[in-house]
């Protein structure tokens, strides 16, 4: 029987459609079925037929308001299967541009689910486990005593996310970067904290995140990581 099962998810997955708009969810946020047929080149009946094929899998979530339907990925398990799967998927070609400078853009910083990853992602928290904020155990990091103080002054309630039904700061391999980076609801808590203060923001219809002059100035100032020479 669990063998079985494991085919039928593998199925679902695997085929073309809906691996494009799996990974269009995996920039943590909710989509109509239009705009996720757009986004992967397909007919709206055909991807509301593959969207409830996934909803009935346990892949994606709905959620209704009024008269519109929105999907998004179900839970932070089925992201990090998404993201190990892209890991060891082979490169899209490049064929045009825009694609280039899509690609670098999502390699350079993204969301993976609702966390920060690409190359400042892995930069981050090689700068957190450097200044002794975080460490590595296992599968997980931990948060020292010094760490405690350095989240609490960042704004972020270690007590409140860390009583969410989720983990809390695993180790999620980062598939451009071919390292980890953190994930969980504290890698979730930095995300929003860089979003709040203006550090980063989201880009349309995109996985990429962009670095503003004002997350250039506080990841220097924070984190002892210089992205002024970065192309972005």
């Amino acid at each position: 029987m669990a063998q079985s099962n494991v085919a039928e998810i593998a199925s679902i997955v695997s085929e073309s459609s809906r691996a494009a708009m799996l990974t269009v969810l995996m920039d943590g946020r909710f989509h109509t079925a239009s705009e996720l047929a757009y986004r992967a080149g397909i007919k709206p009946q055909t991807a509301s037929f593959h969207l409830s094929k996934m909803q009935e899998a346990g892949v994606i979530a709905l959620e209704k308001q009024g008269r519109h339907r929105y999907y998004g990925i179900l839970n932070e398990e089925v992201a990090k299967v998404m993201e190990s799967l892209l890991f060891i998927a082979p490169p899209v070609k490049i064929k045009s541009l825009k694609q280039s400078s899509q690609d670098k853009a999502i390699r350079y910083a993204r969301t993976c689910y609702d966390h920060l990853a690409g190359n400042v992602g892995v930069q981050l928290t090689d700068a957190l486990l450097k200044a002794g904020f975080l460490k590595e155990e296992k599968e997980n990091f931990i948060i020292p005593e010094e760490g405690v103080r350095f989240f609490g002054e960042m704004g972020i309630d270690l007590e409140r996310i860390s009583k969410k039904r989720r983990s809390f700061s695993h180790r999620c391999l980062d598939w451009s970067e071919r390292r980890h980076h953190l994930a969980g609801s504290l890698g979730n808590a930095l995300l929003e904290r860089f979003l709040e203060l203006g550090w980063m923001q989201r880009v349309p219809h995109h996985r990429a995140v962009k670095i503003t002059d004002a997350g250039i100035n506080g990841f220097k100032r924070t984190f002892g990581i210089d992205l002024s020479s970065e192309e972005k």
